[in-house]
């Protein structure tokens, strides 16, 4: 990775939607100047695969030139890496210097990823703990294959755009969510978008596990769409209109959906339990973080926190932006800019490092 010292805004390209957000510095605080959503046609970018460069180069500028708020100006780019197609994993080391721990990582990296070293591209960030220790450290390691990234370069290209830097979505949210500088206790991040649903497992000050499932607010939508017998248009609206707690139908429709989200959900956080113990113990993981499109949905927090038995709460992708008495920005609401998480996330990076 290479940093350079200018402005830049975060794209968040997933199969259905691009969002881009640009922030910009106000004395202390930030402040969100531009901000737009386009929704991308079927076969453009499949699984997190882009299948037509020119086409989504094209869907870019068009975006860009129908941007809400000012206009940006800047060629550079934060752009975010599909989840579903990357690696991630923490490595517990011998203490090293930046230089020695990404030859380490060169020799390690195979163990853990399914690809050559010369495949993918990777990167490393080192984790910081209140617990040190003289003897390792731990790094967190992001690994994506060149097969996947380099079509995402071509397609900035054709667009006219530069890569500041590229990032896992996954990294974005949290970045987004999680309050900097404030101690967390473990968390799950459940990140509920158009097209697939995402787990993050927070604690000890880094990421330490993601993984993504099909389950979707887009499978909800087709679930009413086939049990009513009506477009997905209509659908959809009907969805966003009773939520849960509407009609019986409606809920009747989406509770398998909603059943197998919740064991997957349990099954998420056994696979904590299990992964984070300390002399046979584990810290109890006491609150789940929804975000994403399909968070909105009414009724989601109250379902999900009374079948799983844990405070379960929507995730304030402002915490790092907005000062704390000011809870959404009018242009963007709160519920809306749910569904710009990563891209928030995305465009505070420059910020952050």
């Amino acid at each position: 990775m290479f940093k350079i010292k200018t402005q830049s805004f975060g794209l968040d390209i997933s199969d259905k939607f691009l969002r881009i957000i640009k922030l910009e510095k106000k004395g202390d605080n930030l402040i969100l100047k531009s901000f737009g959503k386009t929704e991308i046609p079927i076969g453009v970018v499949e699984r997190g695969e882009i299948k037509k460069i020119e086409k989504l180069a094209n869907i870019i500028k068009r975006s860009l030139r129908k941007i809400n708020g000012e206009r940006i100006r800047t060629k550079y780019v934060t752009l975010s890496l599909p989840e579903e197609k990357s690696f991630l994993d923490v490595l517990r080391i011998p203490i090293l210097d930046d230089k020695e721990i990404k030859k380490t990582i060169k020799f390690e990296i195979e163990n853990y990823i399914p690809l050559g070293i010369e495949q993918v591209y990777f990167d490393f960030e080192k984790i910081k703990t209140e617990k040190t220790s003289k003897k390792y450290q731990e790094v967190l390691i992001a690994a994506a294959p060149k097969k996947i990234v380099d079509p995402y370069l071509q397609t900035l290209k054709k667009a006219g755009l530069k890569p500041l830097a590229l990032e896992i979505e996954c990294l974005s949210t949290v970045r987004a969510l999680i309050e900097r500088n404030v101690k967390v206790d473990p968390l799950l991040i459940i990140d509920i978008g158009e097209d697939k649903t995402s787990f993050i497992i927070f604690f000890e000050g880094s990421l330490r596990f993601t993984s993504t499932i099909p389950i979707s607010s887009q499978t909800l939508t087709k679930a009413i769409s086939k049990n009513l017998k009506i477009e997905l248009k209509e659908a959809e609206d009907i969805k966003l209109k009773e939520g849960i707690i509407g009609k019986k139908k409606i809920f009747d429709a989406m509770i398998p959906c909603l059943t197998d989200l919740t064991e997957q959900i349990k099954s998420h956080l056994a696979y904590y339990h299990s992964h984070s113990k300390e002399n046979g113990k584990s810290k109890k993981l006491e609150k789940i973080l929804i975000c994403g499109s399909g968070a909105k949905l009414k009724g989601l927090v109250n379902f999900l926190s009374s079948n799983l038995k844990i405070e379960v709460e929507i995730g304030n992708p402002w915490v790092n932006i907005l000062e704390e008495d000011v809870k959404e920005v009018p242009k963007l609401p709160f519920i809306k800019s749910l569904g710009y998480t990563t891209a928030l996330g995305l465009a505070l990076k420059e910020y952050y490092d």
